[in-house]
Formats: C-alpha cells, structure tokens, sequence
C-alpha cells in the first residue's frame, strides 16, 4: 500500500452509508438503461462502475465481512484479512489478476443422509473481484429475469415463490409438474451461458477466466469444462442467467383459455396447468430446452401431480401444496388451498433440536437455550406466512419431551415434578416455559404468530428506486433514511394488522387512509432525483 493512501484511509472509518449510496444510484442507471433495452449506455456504466473505487471497497467489504463464506480458505488458505490487507485488496481490484484454480470441498446435502455435494471455492481476490463484476451485472439482469423467477434475486423470497403458487390455483385446482435440474451448477455449458450474458468484452473475458480456472481435489487438478462453480460469488447469477427464457417458452405453449404458469427457485421449480395433457407436453418441451444449455430433468425427483383429486398435492422449498374438498359452507369453489411446513421439513427439525439436546447434555440449560433459540426463531420465522399453527403447537410438545428426557437424565434422582420445577417456569400467558432462574427462557413454537406474506409485485426490483414501496419490504435500503424508516415500518406493521383483522371493512377503510396519509408524508421528504 502506498503511504498516502495508508494514511489518507482507514477501513473502519470509510463513510460507508455514502458509498453504498453512490454505487446503488449507479447500479439504478444501469437498470434503467437496460429496461430502455440501451445496450451501449449498460455497457458503459458497467465499465465506469467496475472502475469505481467506491464500488471496489463495497466488492471488498461485502466477501470478508457481510458474506456468511467470509471464513472459508481457498487454495491460498487466506480466510482472514486485517483492515490494511482489505484495503490492499481493493487497491489489486485496479487491475484484476488472472485467477487462480477452485478449492475443492464436500458437504452433506441437506436432507439426504450419506449423500455429499461439491464446493468450489475461489481465493479471496476471485472473490472480490467476482463480487465487483456483480455490482455491476446484477442490475441489468434485474430488469431482464422473468416475473416469477424468485430464487438468488435481491428483494425476493421463497414465501413469495409459495404466494405466487397459491395466487395460481386459489381459483382452479391445477395439474402439476414438479421439476429438479440434474446438477445444474456443474453442467451449464459454458458457450452458451457467455453468449446469453451479452456482456462487454472485459466481462466477457472475466467470467471466461473464472469458468475455465480448474479445481484442485484433494491436491489433484482437475479442468472445468463445463458448469458455474457452486461456492463462487457470482454463480447463482450465472445460474439464473442460464435458465432465462424458460418461463415465457413454456408459457407460449399455453393458450388464453388454458394458460401455463411456472414458479422458478434456483433449479427447482413447478409447472401448473389446467389439463394433463398439457403437462406432459410442457414436460418434453422443458427438457428439449434444457438439453439447449447442457442440463437435464432428474428422472427421479421429477414428478407429475394434482393439488385436489388423486395424487393430491405437492413438496415445494419445505412446504406442502394441496386443497381440499370442503362442504358449500365451508368455501364457494367448494375446495380449500392450504400451504403447510412439509412433514420432511418438521422431521428434519426435530432432528437437529434433538442432536442439540444431545451434545448439550451435560452443558448448563442457558448454554442448551441459546443453542436451540436461533433454531427455533429461524424456522418458525420461515414458516409463520403458512397454516401453521397445528405445526408449531406439535413442535412444541415434541421439544417438551425432548428436553424433560434431558433434565431427567441429568437428575436421575429426581422425579418428574421435581424436575419440571427446576427446569420450568410460568408466566402470565404461558405454563412449562423453559427457563434459567436468571429469566433467559427457551423460545416456544407455538409463540410465533401467524403473518401472512404479502407477495412481491411481479416487476419490482430494489434497483428501481421506489423506497417508499421496498422500505416496507426490506430491512435496510441503501437510499432510506432513519427517520423515513420509522415512518414506514410502522406503517407496513398496521397494514399487515389489518390484513388479519376480521373486524369489518371499517378497519381496512382507515388503514387504507393511514396509508396513504404517511406515504404522501414520505414522498414530501423524499429527495428530488431524476
């Protein structure tokens, strides 16, 4: 480093608020010039933002602090960096270097036991690098992927990938295609994925480097001929890259009055139709297109079924997709729709909670809780948007007898209501909390109220610069100020009360004003851009 630049600069004290600002309001000019179709204007604000020195601190900041891989070595066994070696790095981003091969590593799939997938992963500078030619890729993209692609995009969820199913067969019950991507990480072809990214030639040249740069298996090298590695910084956009224009094919085969929608998450999607016939000519024609880039449908994992009659319902990111015939009392179709967690996904919980019980068993109950809390909030924030009540109510009992088996094999010389009066307390609201004497309690499933999601607008994107409609969504906006955030959070939670409350329509009447008083308060502070 350069001693001007030593002392001119230091990490933790870079005005970080303005540079996520300025390279977000580049990152919307690349957005807008894509959705005007301007190639020449996209190009060239890509380049000016690879060569931001802004843009080089955030690619910087966000692979060895914010990036959850932060802590995993490449080839190189460098995982962590001080803040001088950060802003080294962002001094090499200048002129990025040619990379270096993949670290290859294995990890258990989840959910399948004995069976392992591959990592690649890049040194930290490919990283870093990789992350500065996405600050620059993901806008255009943004304002070309498909409505209901959802998996790998900023600003969207699985919860609005399952709200989008059920907005489709709410009305009609649906044939079903389930559909899984052999390997879709590992055999995209690597001259059609770079001709589909249309991206200058330095970028160009960049991906090229990065698909082409080989592994390194247990110190045996090994070329990659074909796929995006998985572990990569930029390899879900490639992904999603690669798979775009599937959707609008298949639904070019549907018809106004039966049409075809598809839900894509990552490489696993859904296919609804009207008719079976339908399904299974919309079967061939994905796997003609997928043979296009590469890829193949699993034979195994790839199924045909419907929401209502035999055969009834579907397995999607966790949840369990199936209507139900009901009296013409009880529903007006005369069927219910209802998303519940998936019963893999319950057993598969309950799993992992009783091996935490089990590696805390001679730990103290404060050390056991704060082991299974972030456990618990995570999986029950994930499914609370669903018909989960009857799931969370299980769960707890479940956890109950988990955790009485535990105390008693710590007490043997106890009996139960000895036990139950060491380990347990109650409140106001709730009896047999587990608890410390100290009042640091176990979070409890069945606590979690149920929230319905409010799915994403299908042409949305964080980068379109409407704050008033994503300060709602998300936590933090590069563009939002505190005292807007507080105006708007509240509001979003009094629009979601509302939503639930069965009081009348007198309550949405002025939750509707509500709202629309505070975002005109909003959009009287906002600033005046262009």
């Amino acid at each position: 480093m350069s001693p001007s630049l030593q002392t001119r600069y230091e990490w933790n004290q870079l005005p970080w608020k303005k540079i996520q600002i300025k390279v977000f309001k580049l990152q919307r000019r690349i957005y807008r010039a894509s959705q005007r179709g301007n190639v020449k204007l996209v190009h060239r604000l890509q380049r000016l933002l690879i060569k931001s020195w802004f843009a080089r601190l955030l690619a910087v900041r966000r692979i060895t602090q914010d990036n959850q891989g932060k802590k995993t070595a490449g080839i190189d066994g460098v995982k962590n960096l001080t803040p001088r070696q950060r802003l080294e790095l962002s001094q090499i981003l200048r002129q990025i270097p040619k990379p270096q091969p993949l670290r290859r590593i294995w990890i258990p799939k989840p959910g399948q036991d004995g069976k392992l997938r591959p990592l690649s992963i890049p040194v930290m500078t490919d990283r870093a690098a990789q992350a500065l030619v996405r600050l620059a890729l993901e806008p255009e993209w943004e304002a070309k992927l498909e409505p209901n692609v959802y998996g790998f995009r900023p600003g969207r969820s699985c919860q609005d990938a399952i709200a989008a199913i059920f907005n489709m067969i709410c009305y009609r019950p649906k044939y079903v295609l389930e559909g899984d991507i052999i390997g879709c990480f590992d055999n995209i072809s690597h001259p059609v994925l770079l001709a589909k990214t249309q991206a200058p030639p330095t970028i160009r040249r960049l991906l090229s480097g990065w698909l082409n740069c080989g592994v390194l298996d247990q110190g045996v090298f090994q070329p990659t001929e074909q796929g995006t590695p998985q572990g990569g910084v930029i390899s879900p956009l490639l992904a999603l890259i690669a798979l775009h224009g599937l959707e609008a094919h298949l639904k070019s085969l549907g018809t106004a009055k039966h049409p075809i929608h598809a839900v894509f998450y990552a490489d696993d999607f859904v296919v609804l139709a009207n008719q079976q016939s339908d399904i299974h000519r919309v079967k061939t024609a994905v796997e003609q297109w997928l043979q296009g880039i590469g890829l193949q449908l699993h034979p195994e994992k790839t199924k045909v079924s419907h929401t209502l009659n035999e055969q009834a319902g579907f397995d999607f990111l966790g949840f369990w997709v199936r209507q139900y015939v009901v009296g013409k009392y009880a529903g007006k179709q005369g069927f219910k729709t209802l998303i519940k967690p998936s019963r893999k996904s319950e057993q598969r919980h309950l799993a992992k909670l009783k091996q935490l019980t089990r590696r805390y068993a001679l730990m103290p109950q404060a050390q056991l809780i704060g082991a299974l809390n972030p456990i618990i909030v995570g999986w029950c924030q994930y499914y609370r948007s669903a018909v989960s009540k009857a799931s969370f109510a299980s769960l707890s009992a479940q956890l109950f007898q988990q955790l009485l088996r535990w105390a008693k094999r710590r007490h043997s010389n106890l009996n139960s209501h000895q036990v139950v009066s060491r380990y347990w307390r109650t409140q106001q609201n709730s009896h047999w909390v587990f608890q410390t004497p100290e009042g640091f309690s176990l979070y409890r499933h069945d606590a979690t109220p149920i929230r319905r999601h409010v799915k994403v607008s299908a042409n949305r994107s964080p980068y379109d610069g409407d704050w008033v409609y994503w300060g709602t969504r998300l936590r933090h906006y590069p563009e939002l100020a505190p005292l807007k955030a507080a105006l708007l959070n509240p509001l979003s939670s009094f629009k979601q009360s509302s939503i639930r409350c069965d009081a009348g329509a007198n309550r949405e009447l002025q939750g509707s004003r509500i709202a629309a008083f505070a975002q005109s308060i909003v959009r009287i502070l906002a600033p005046k851009w262009k």
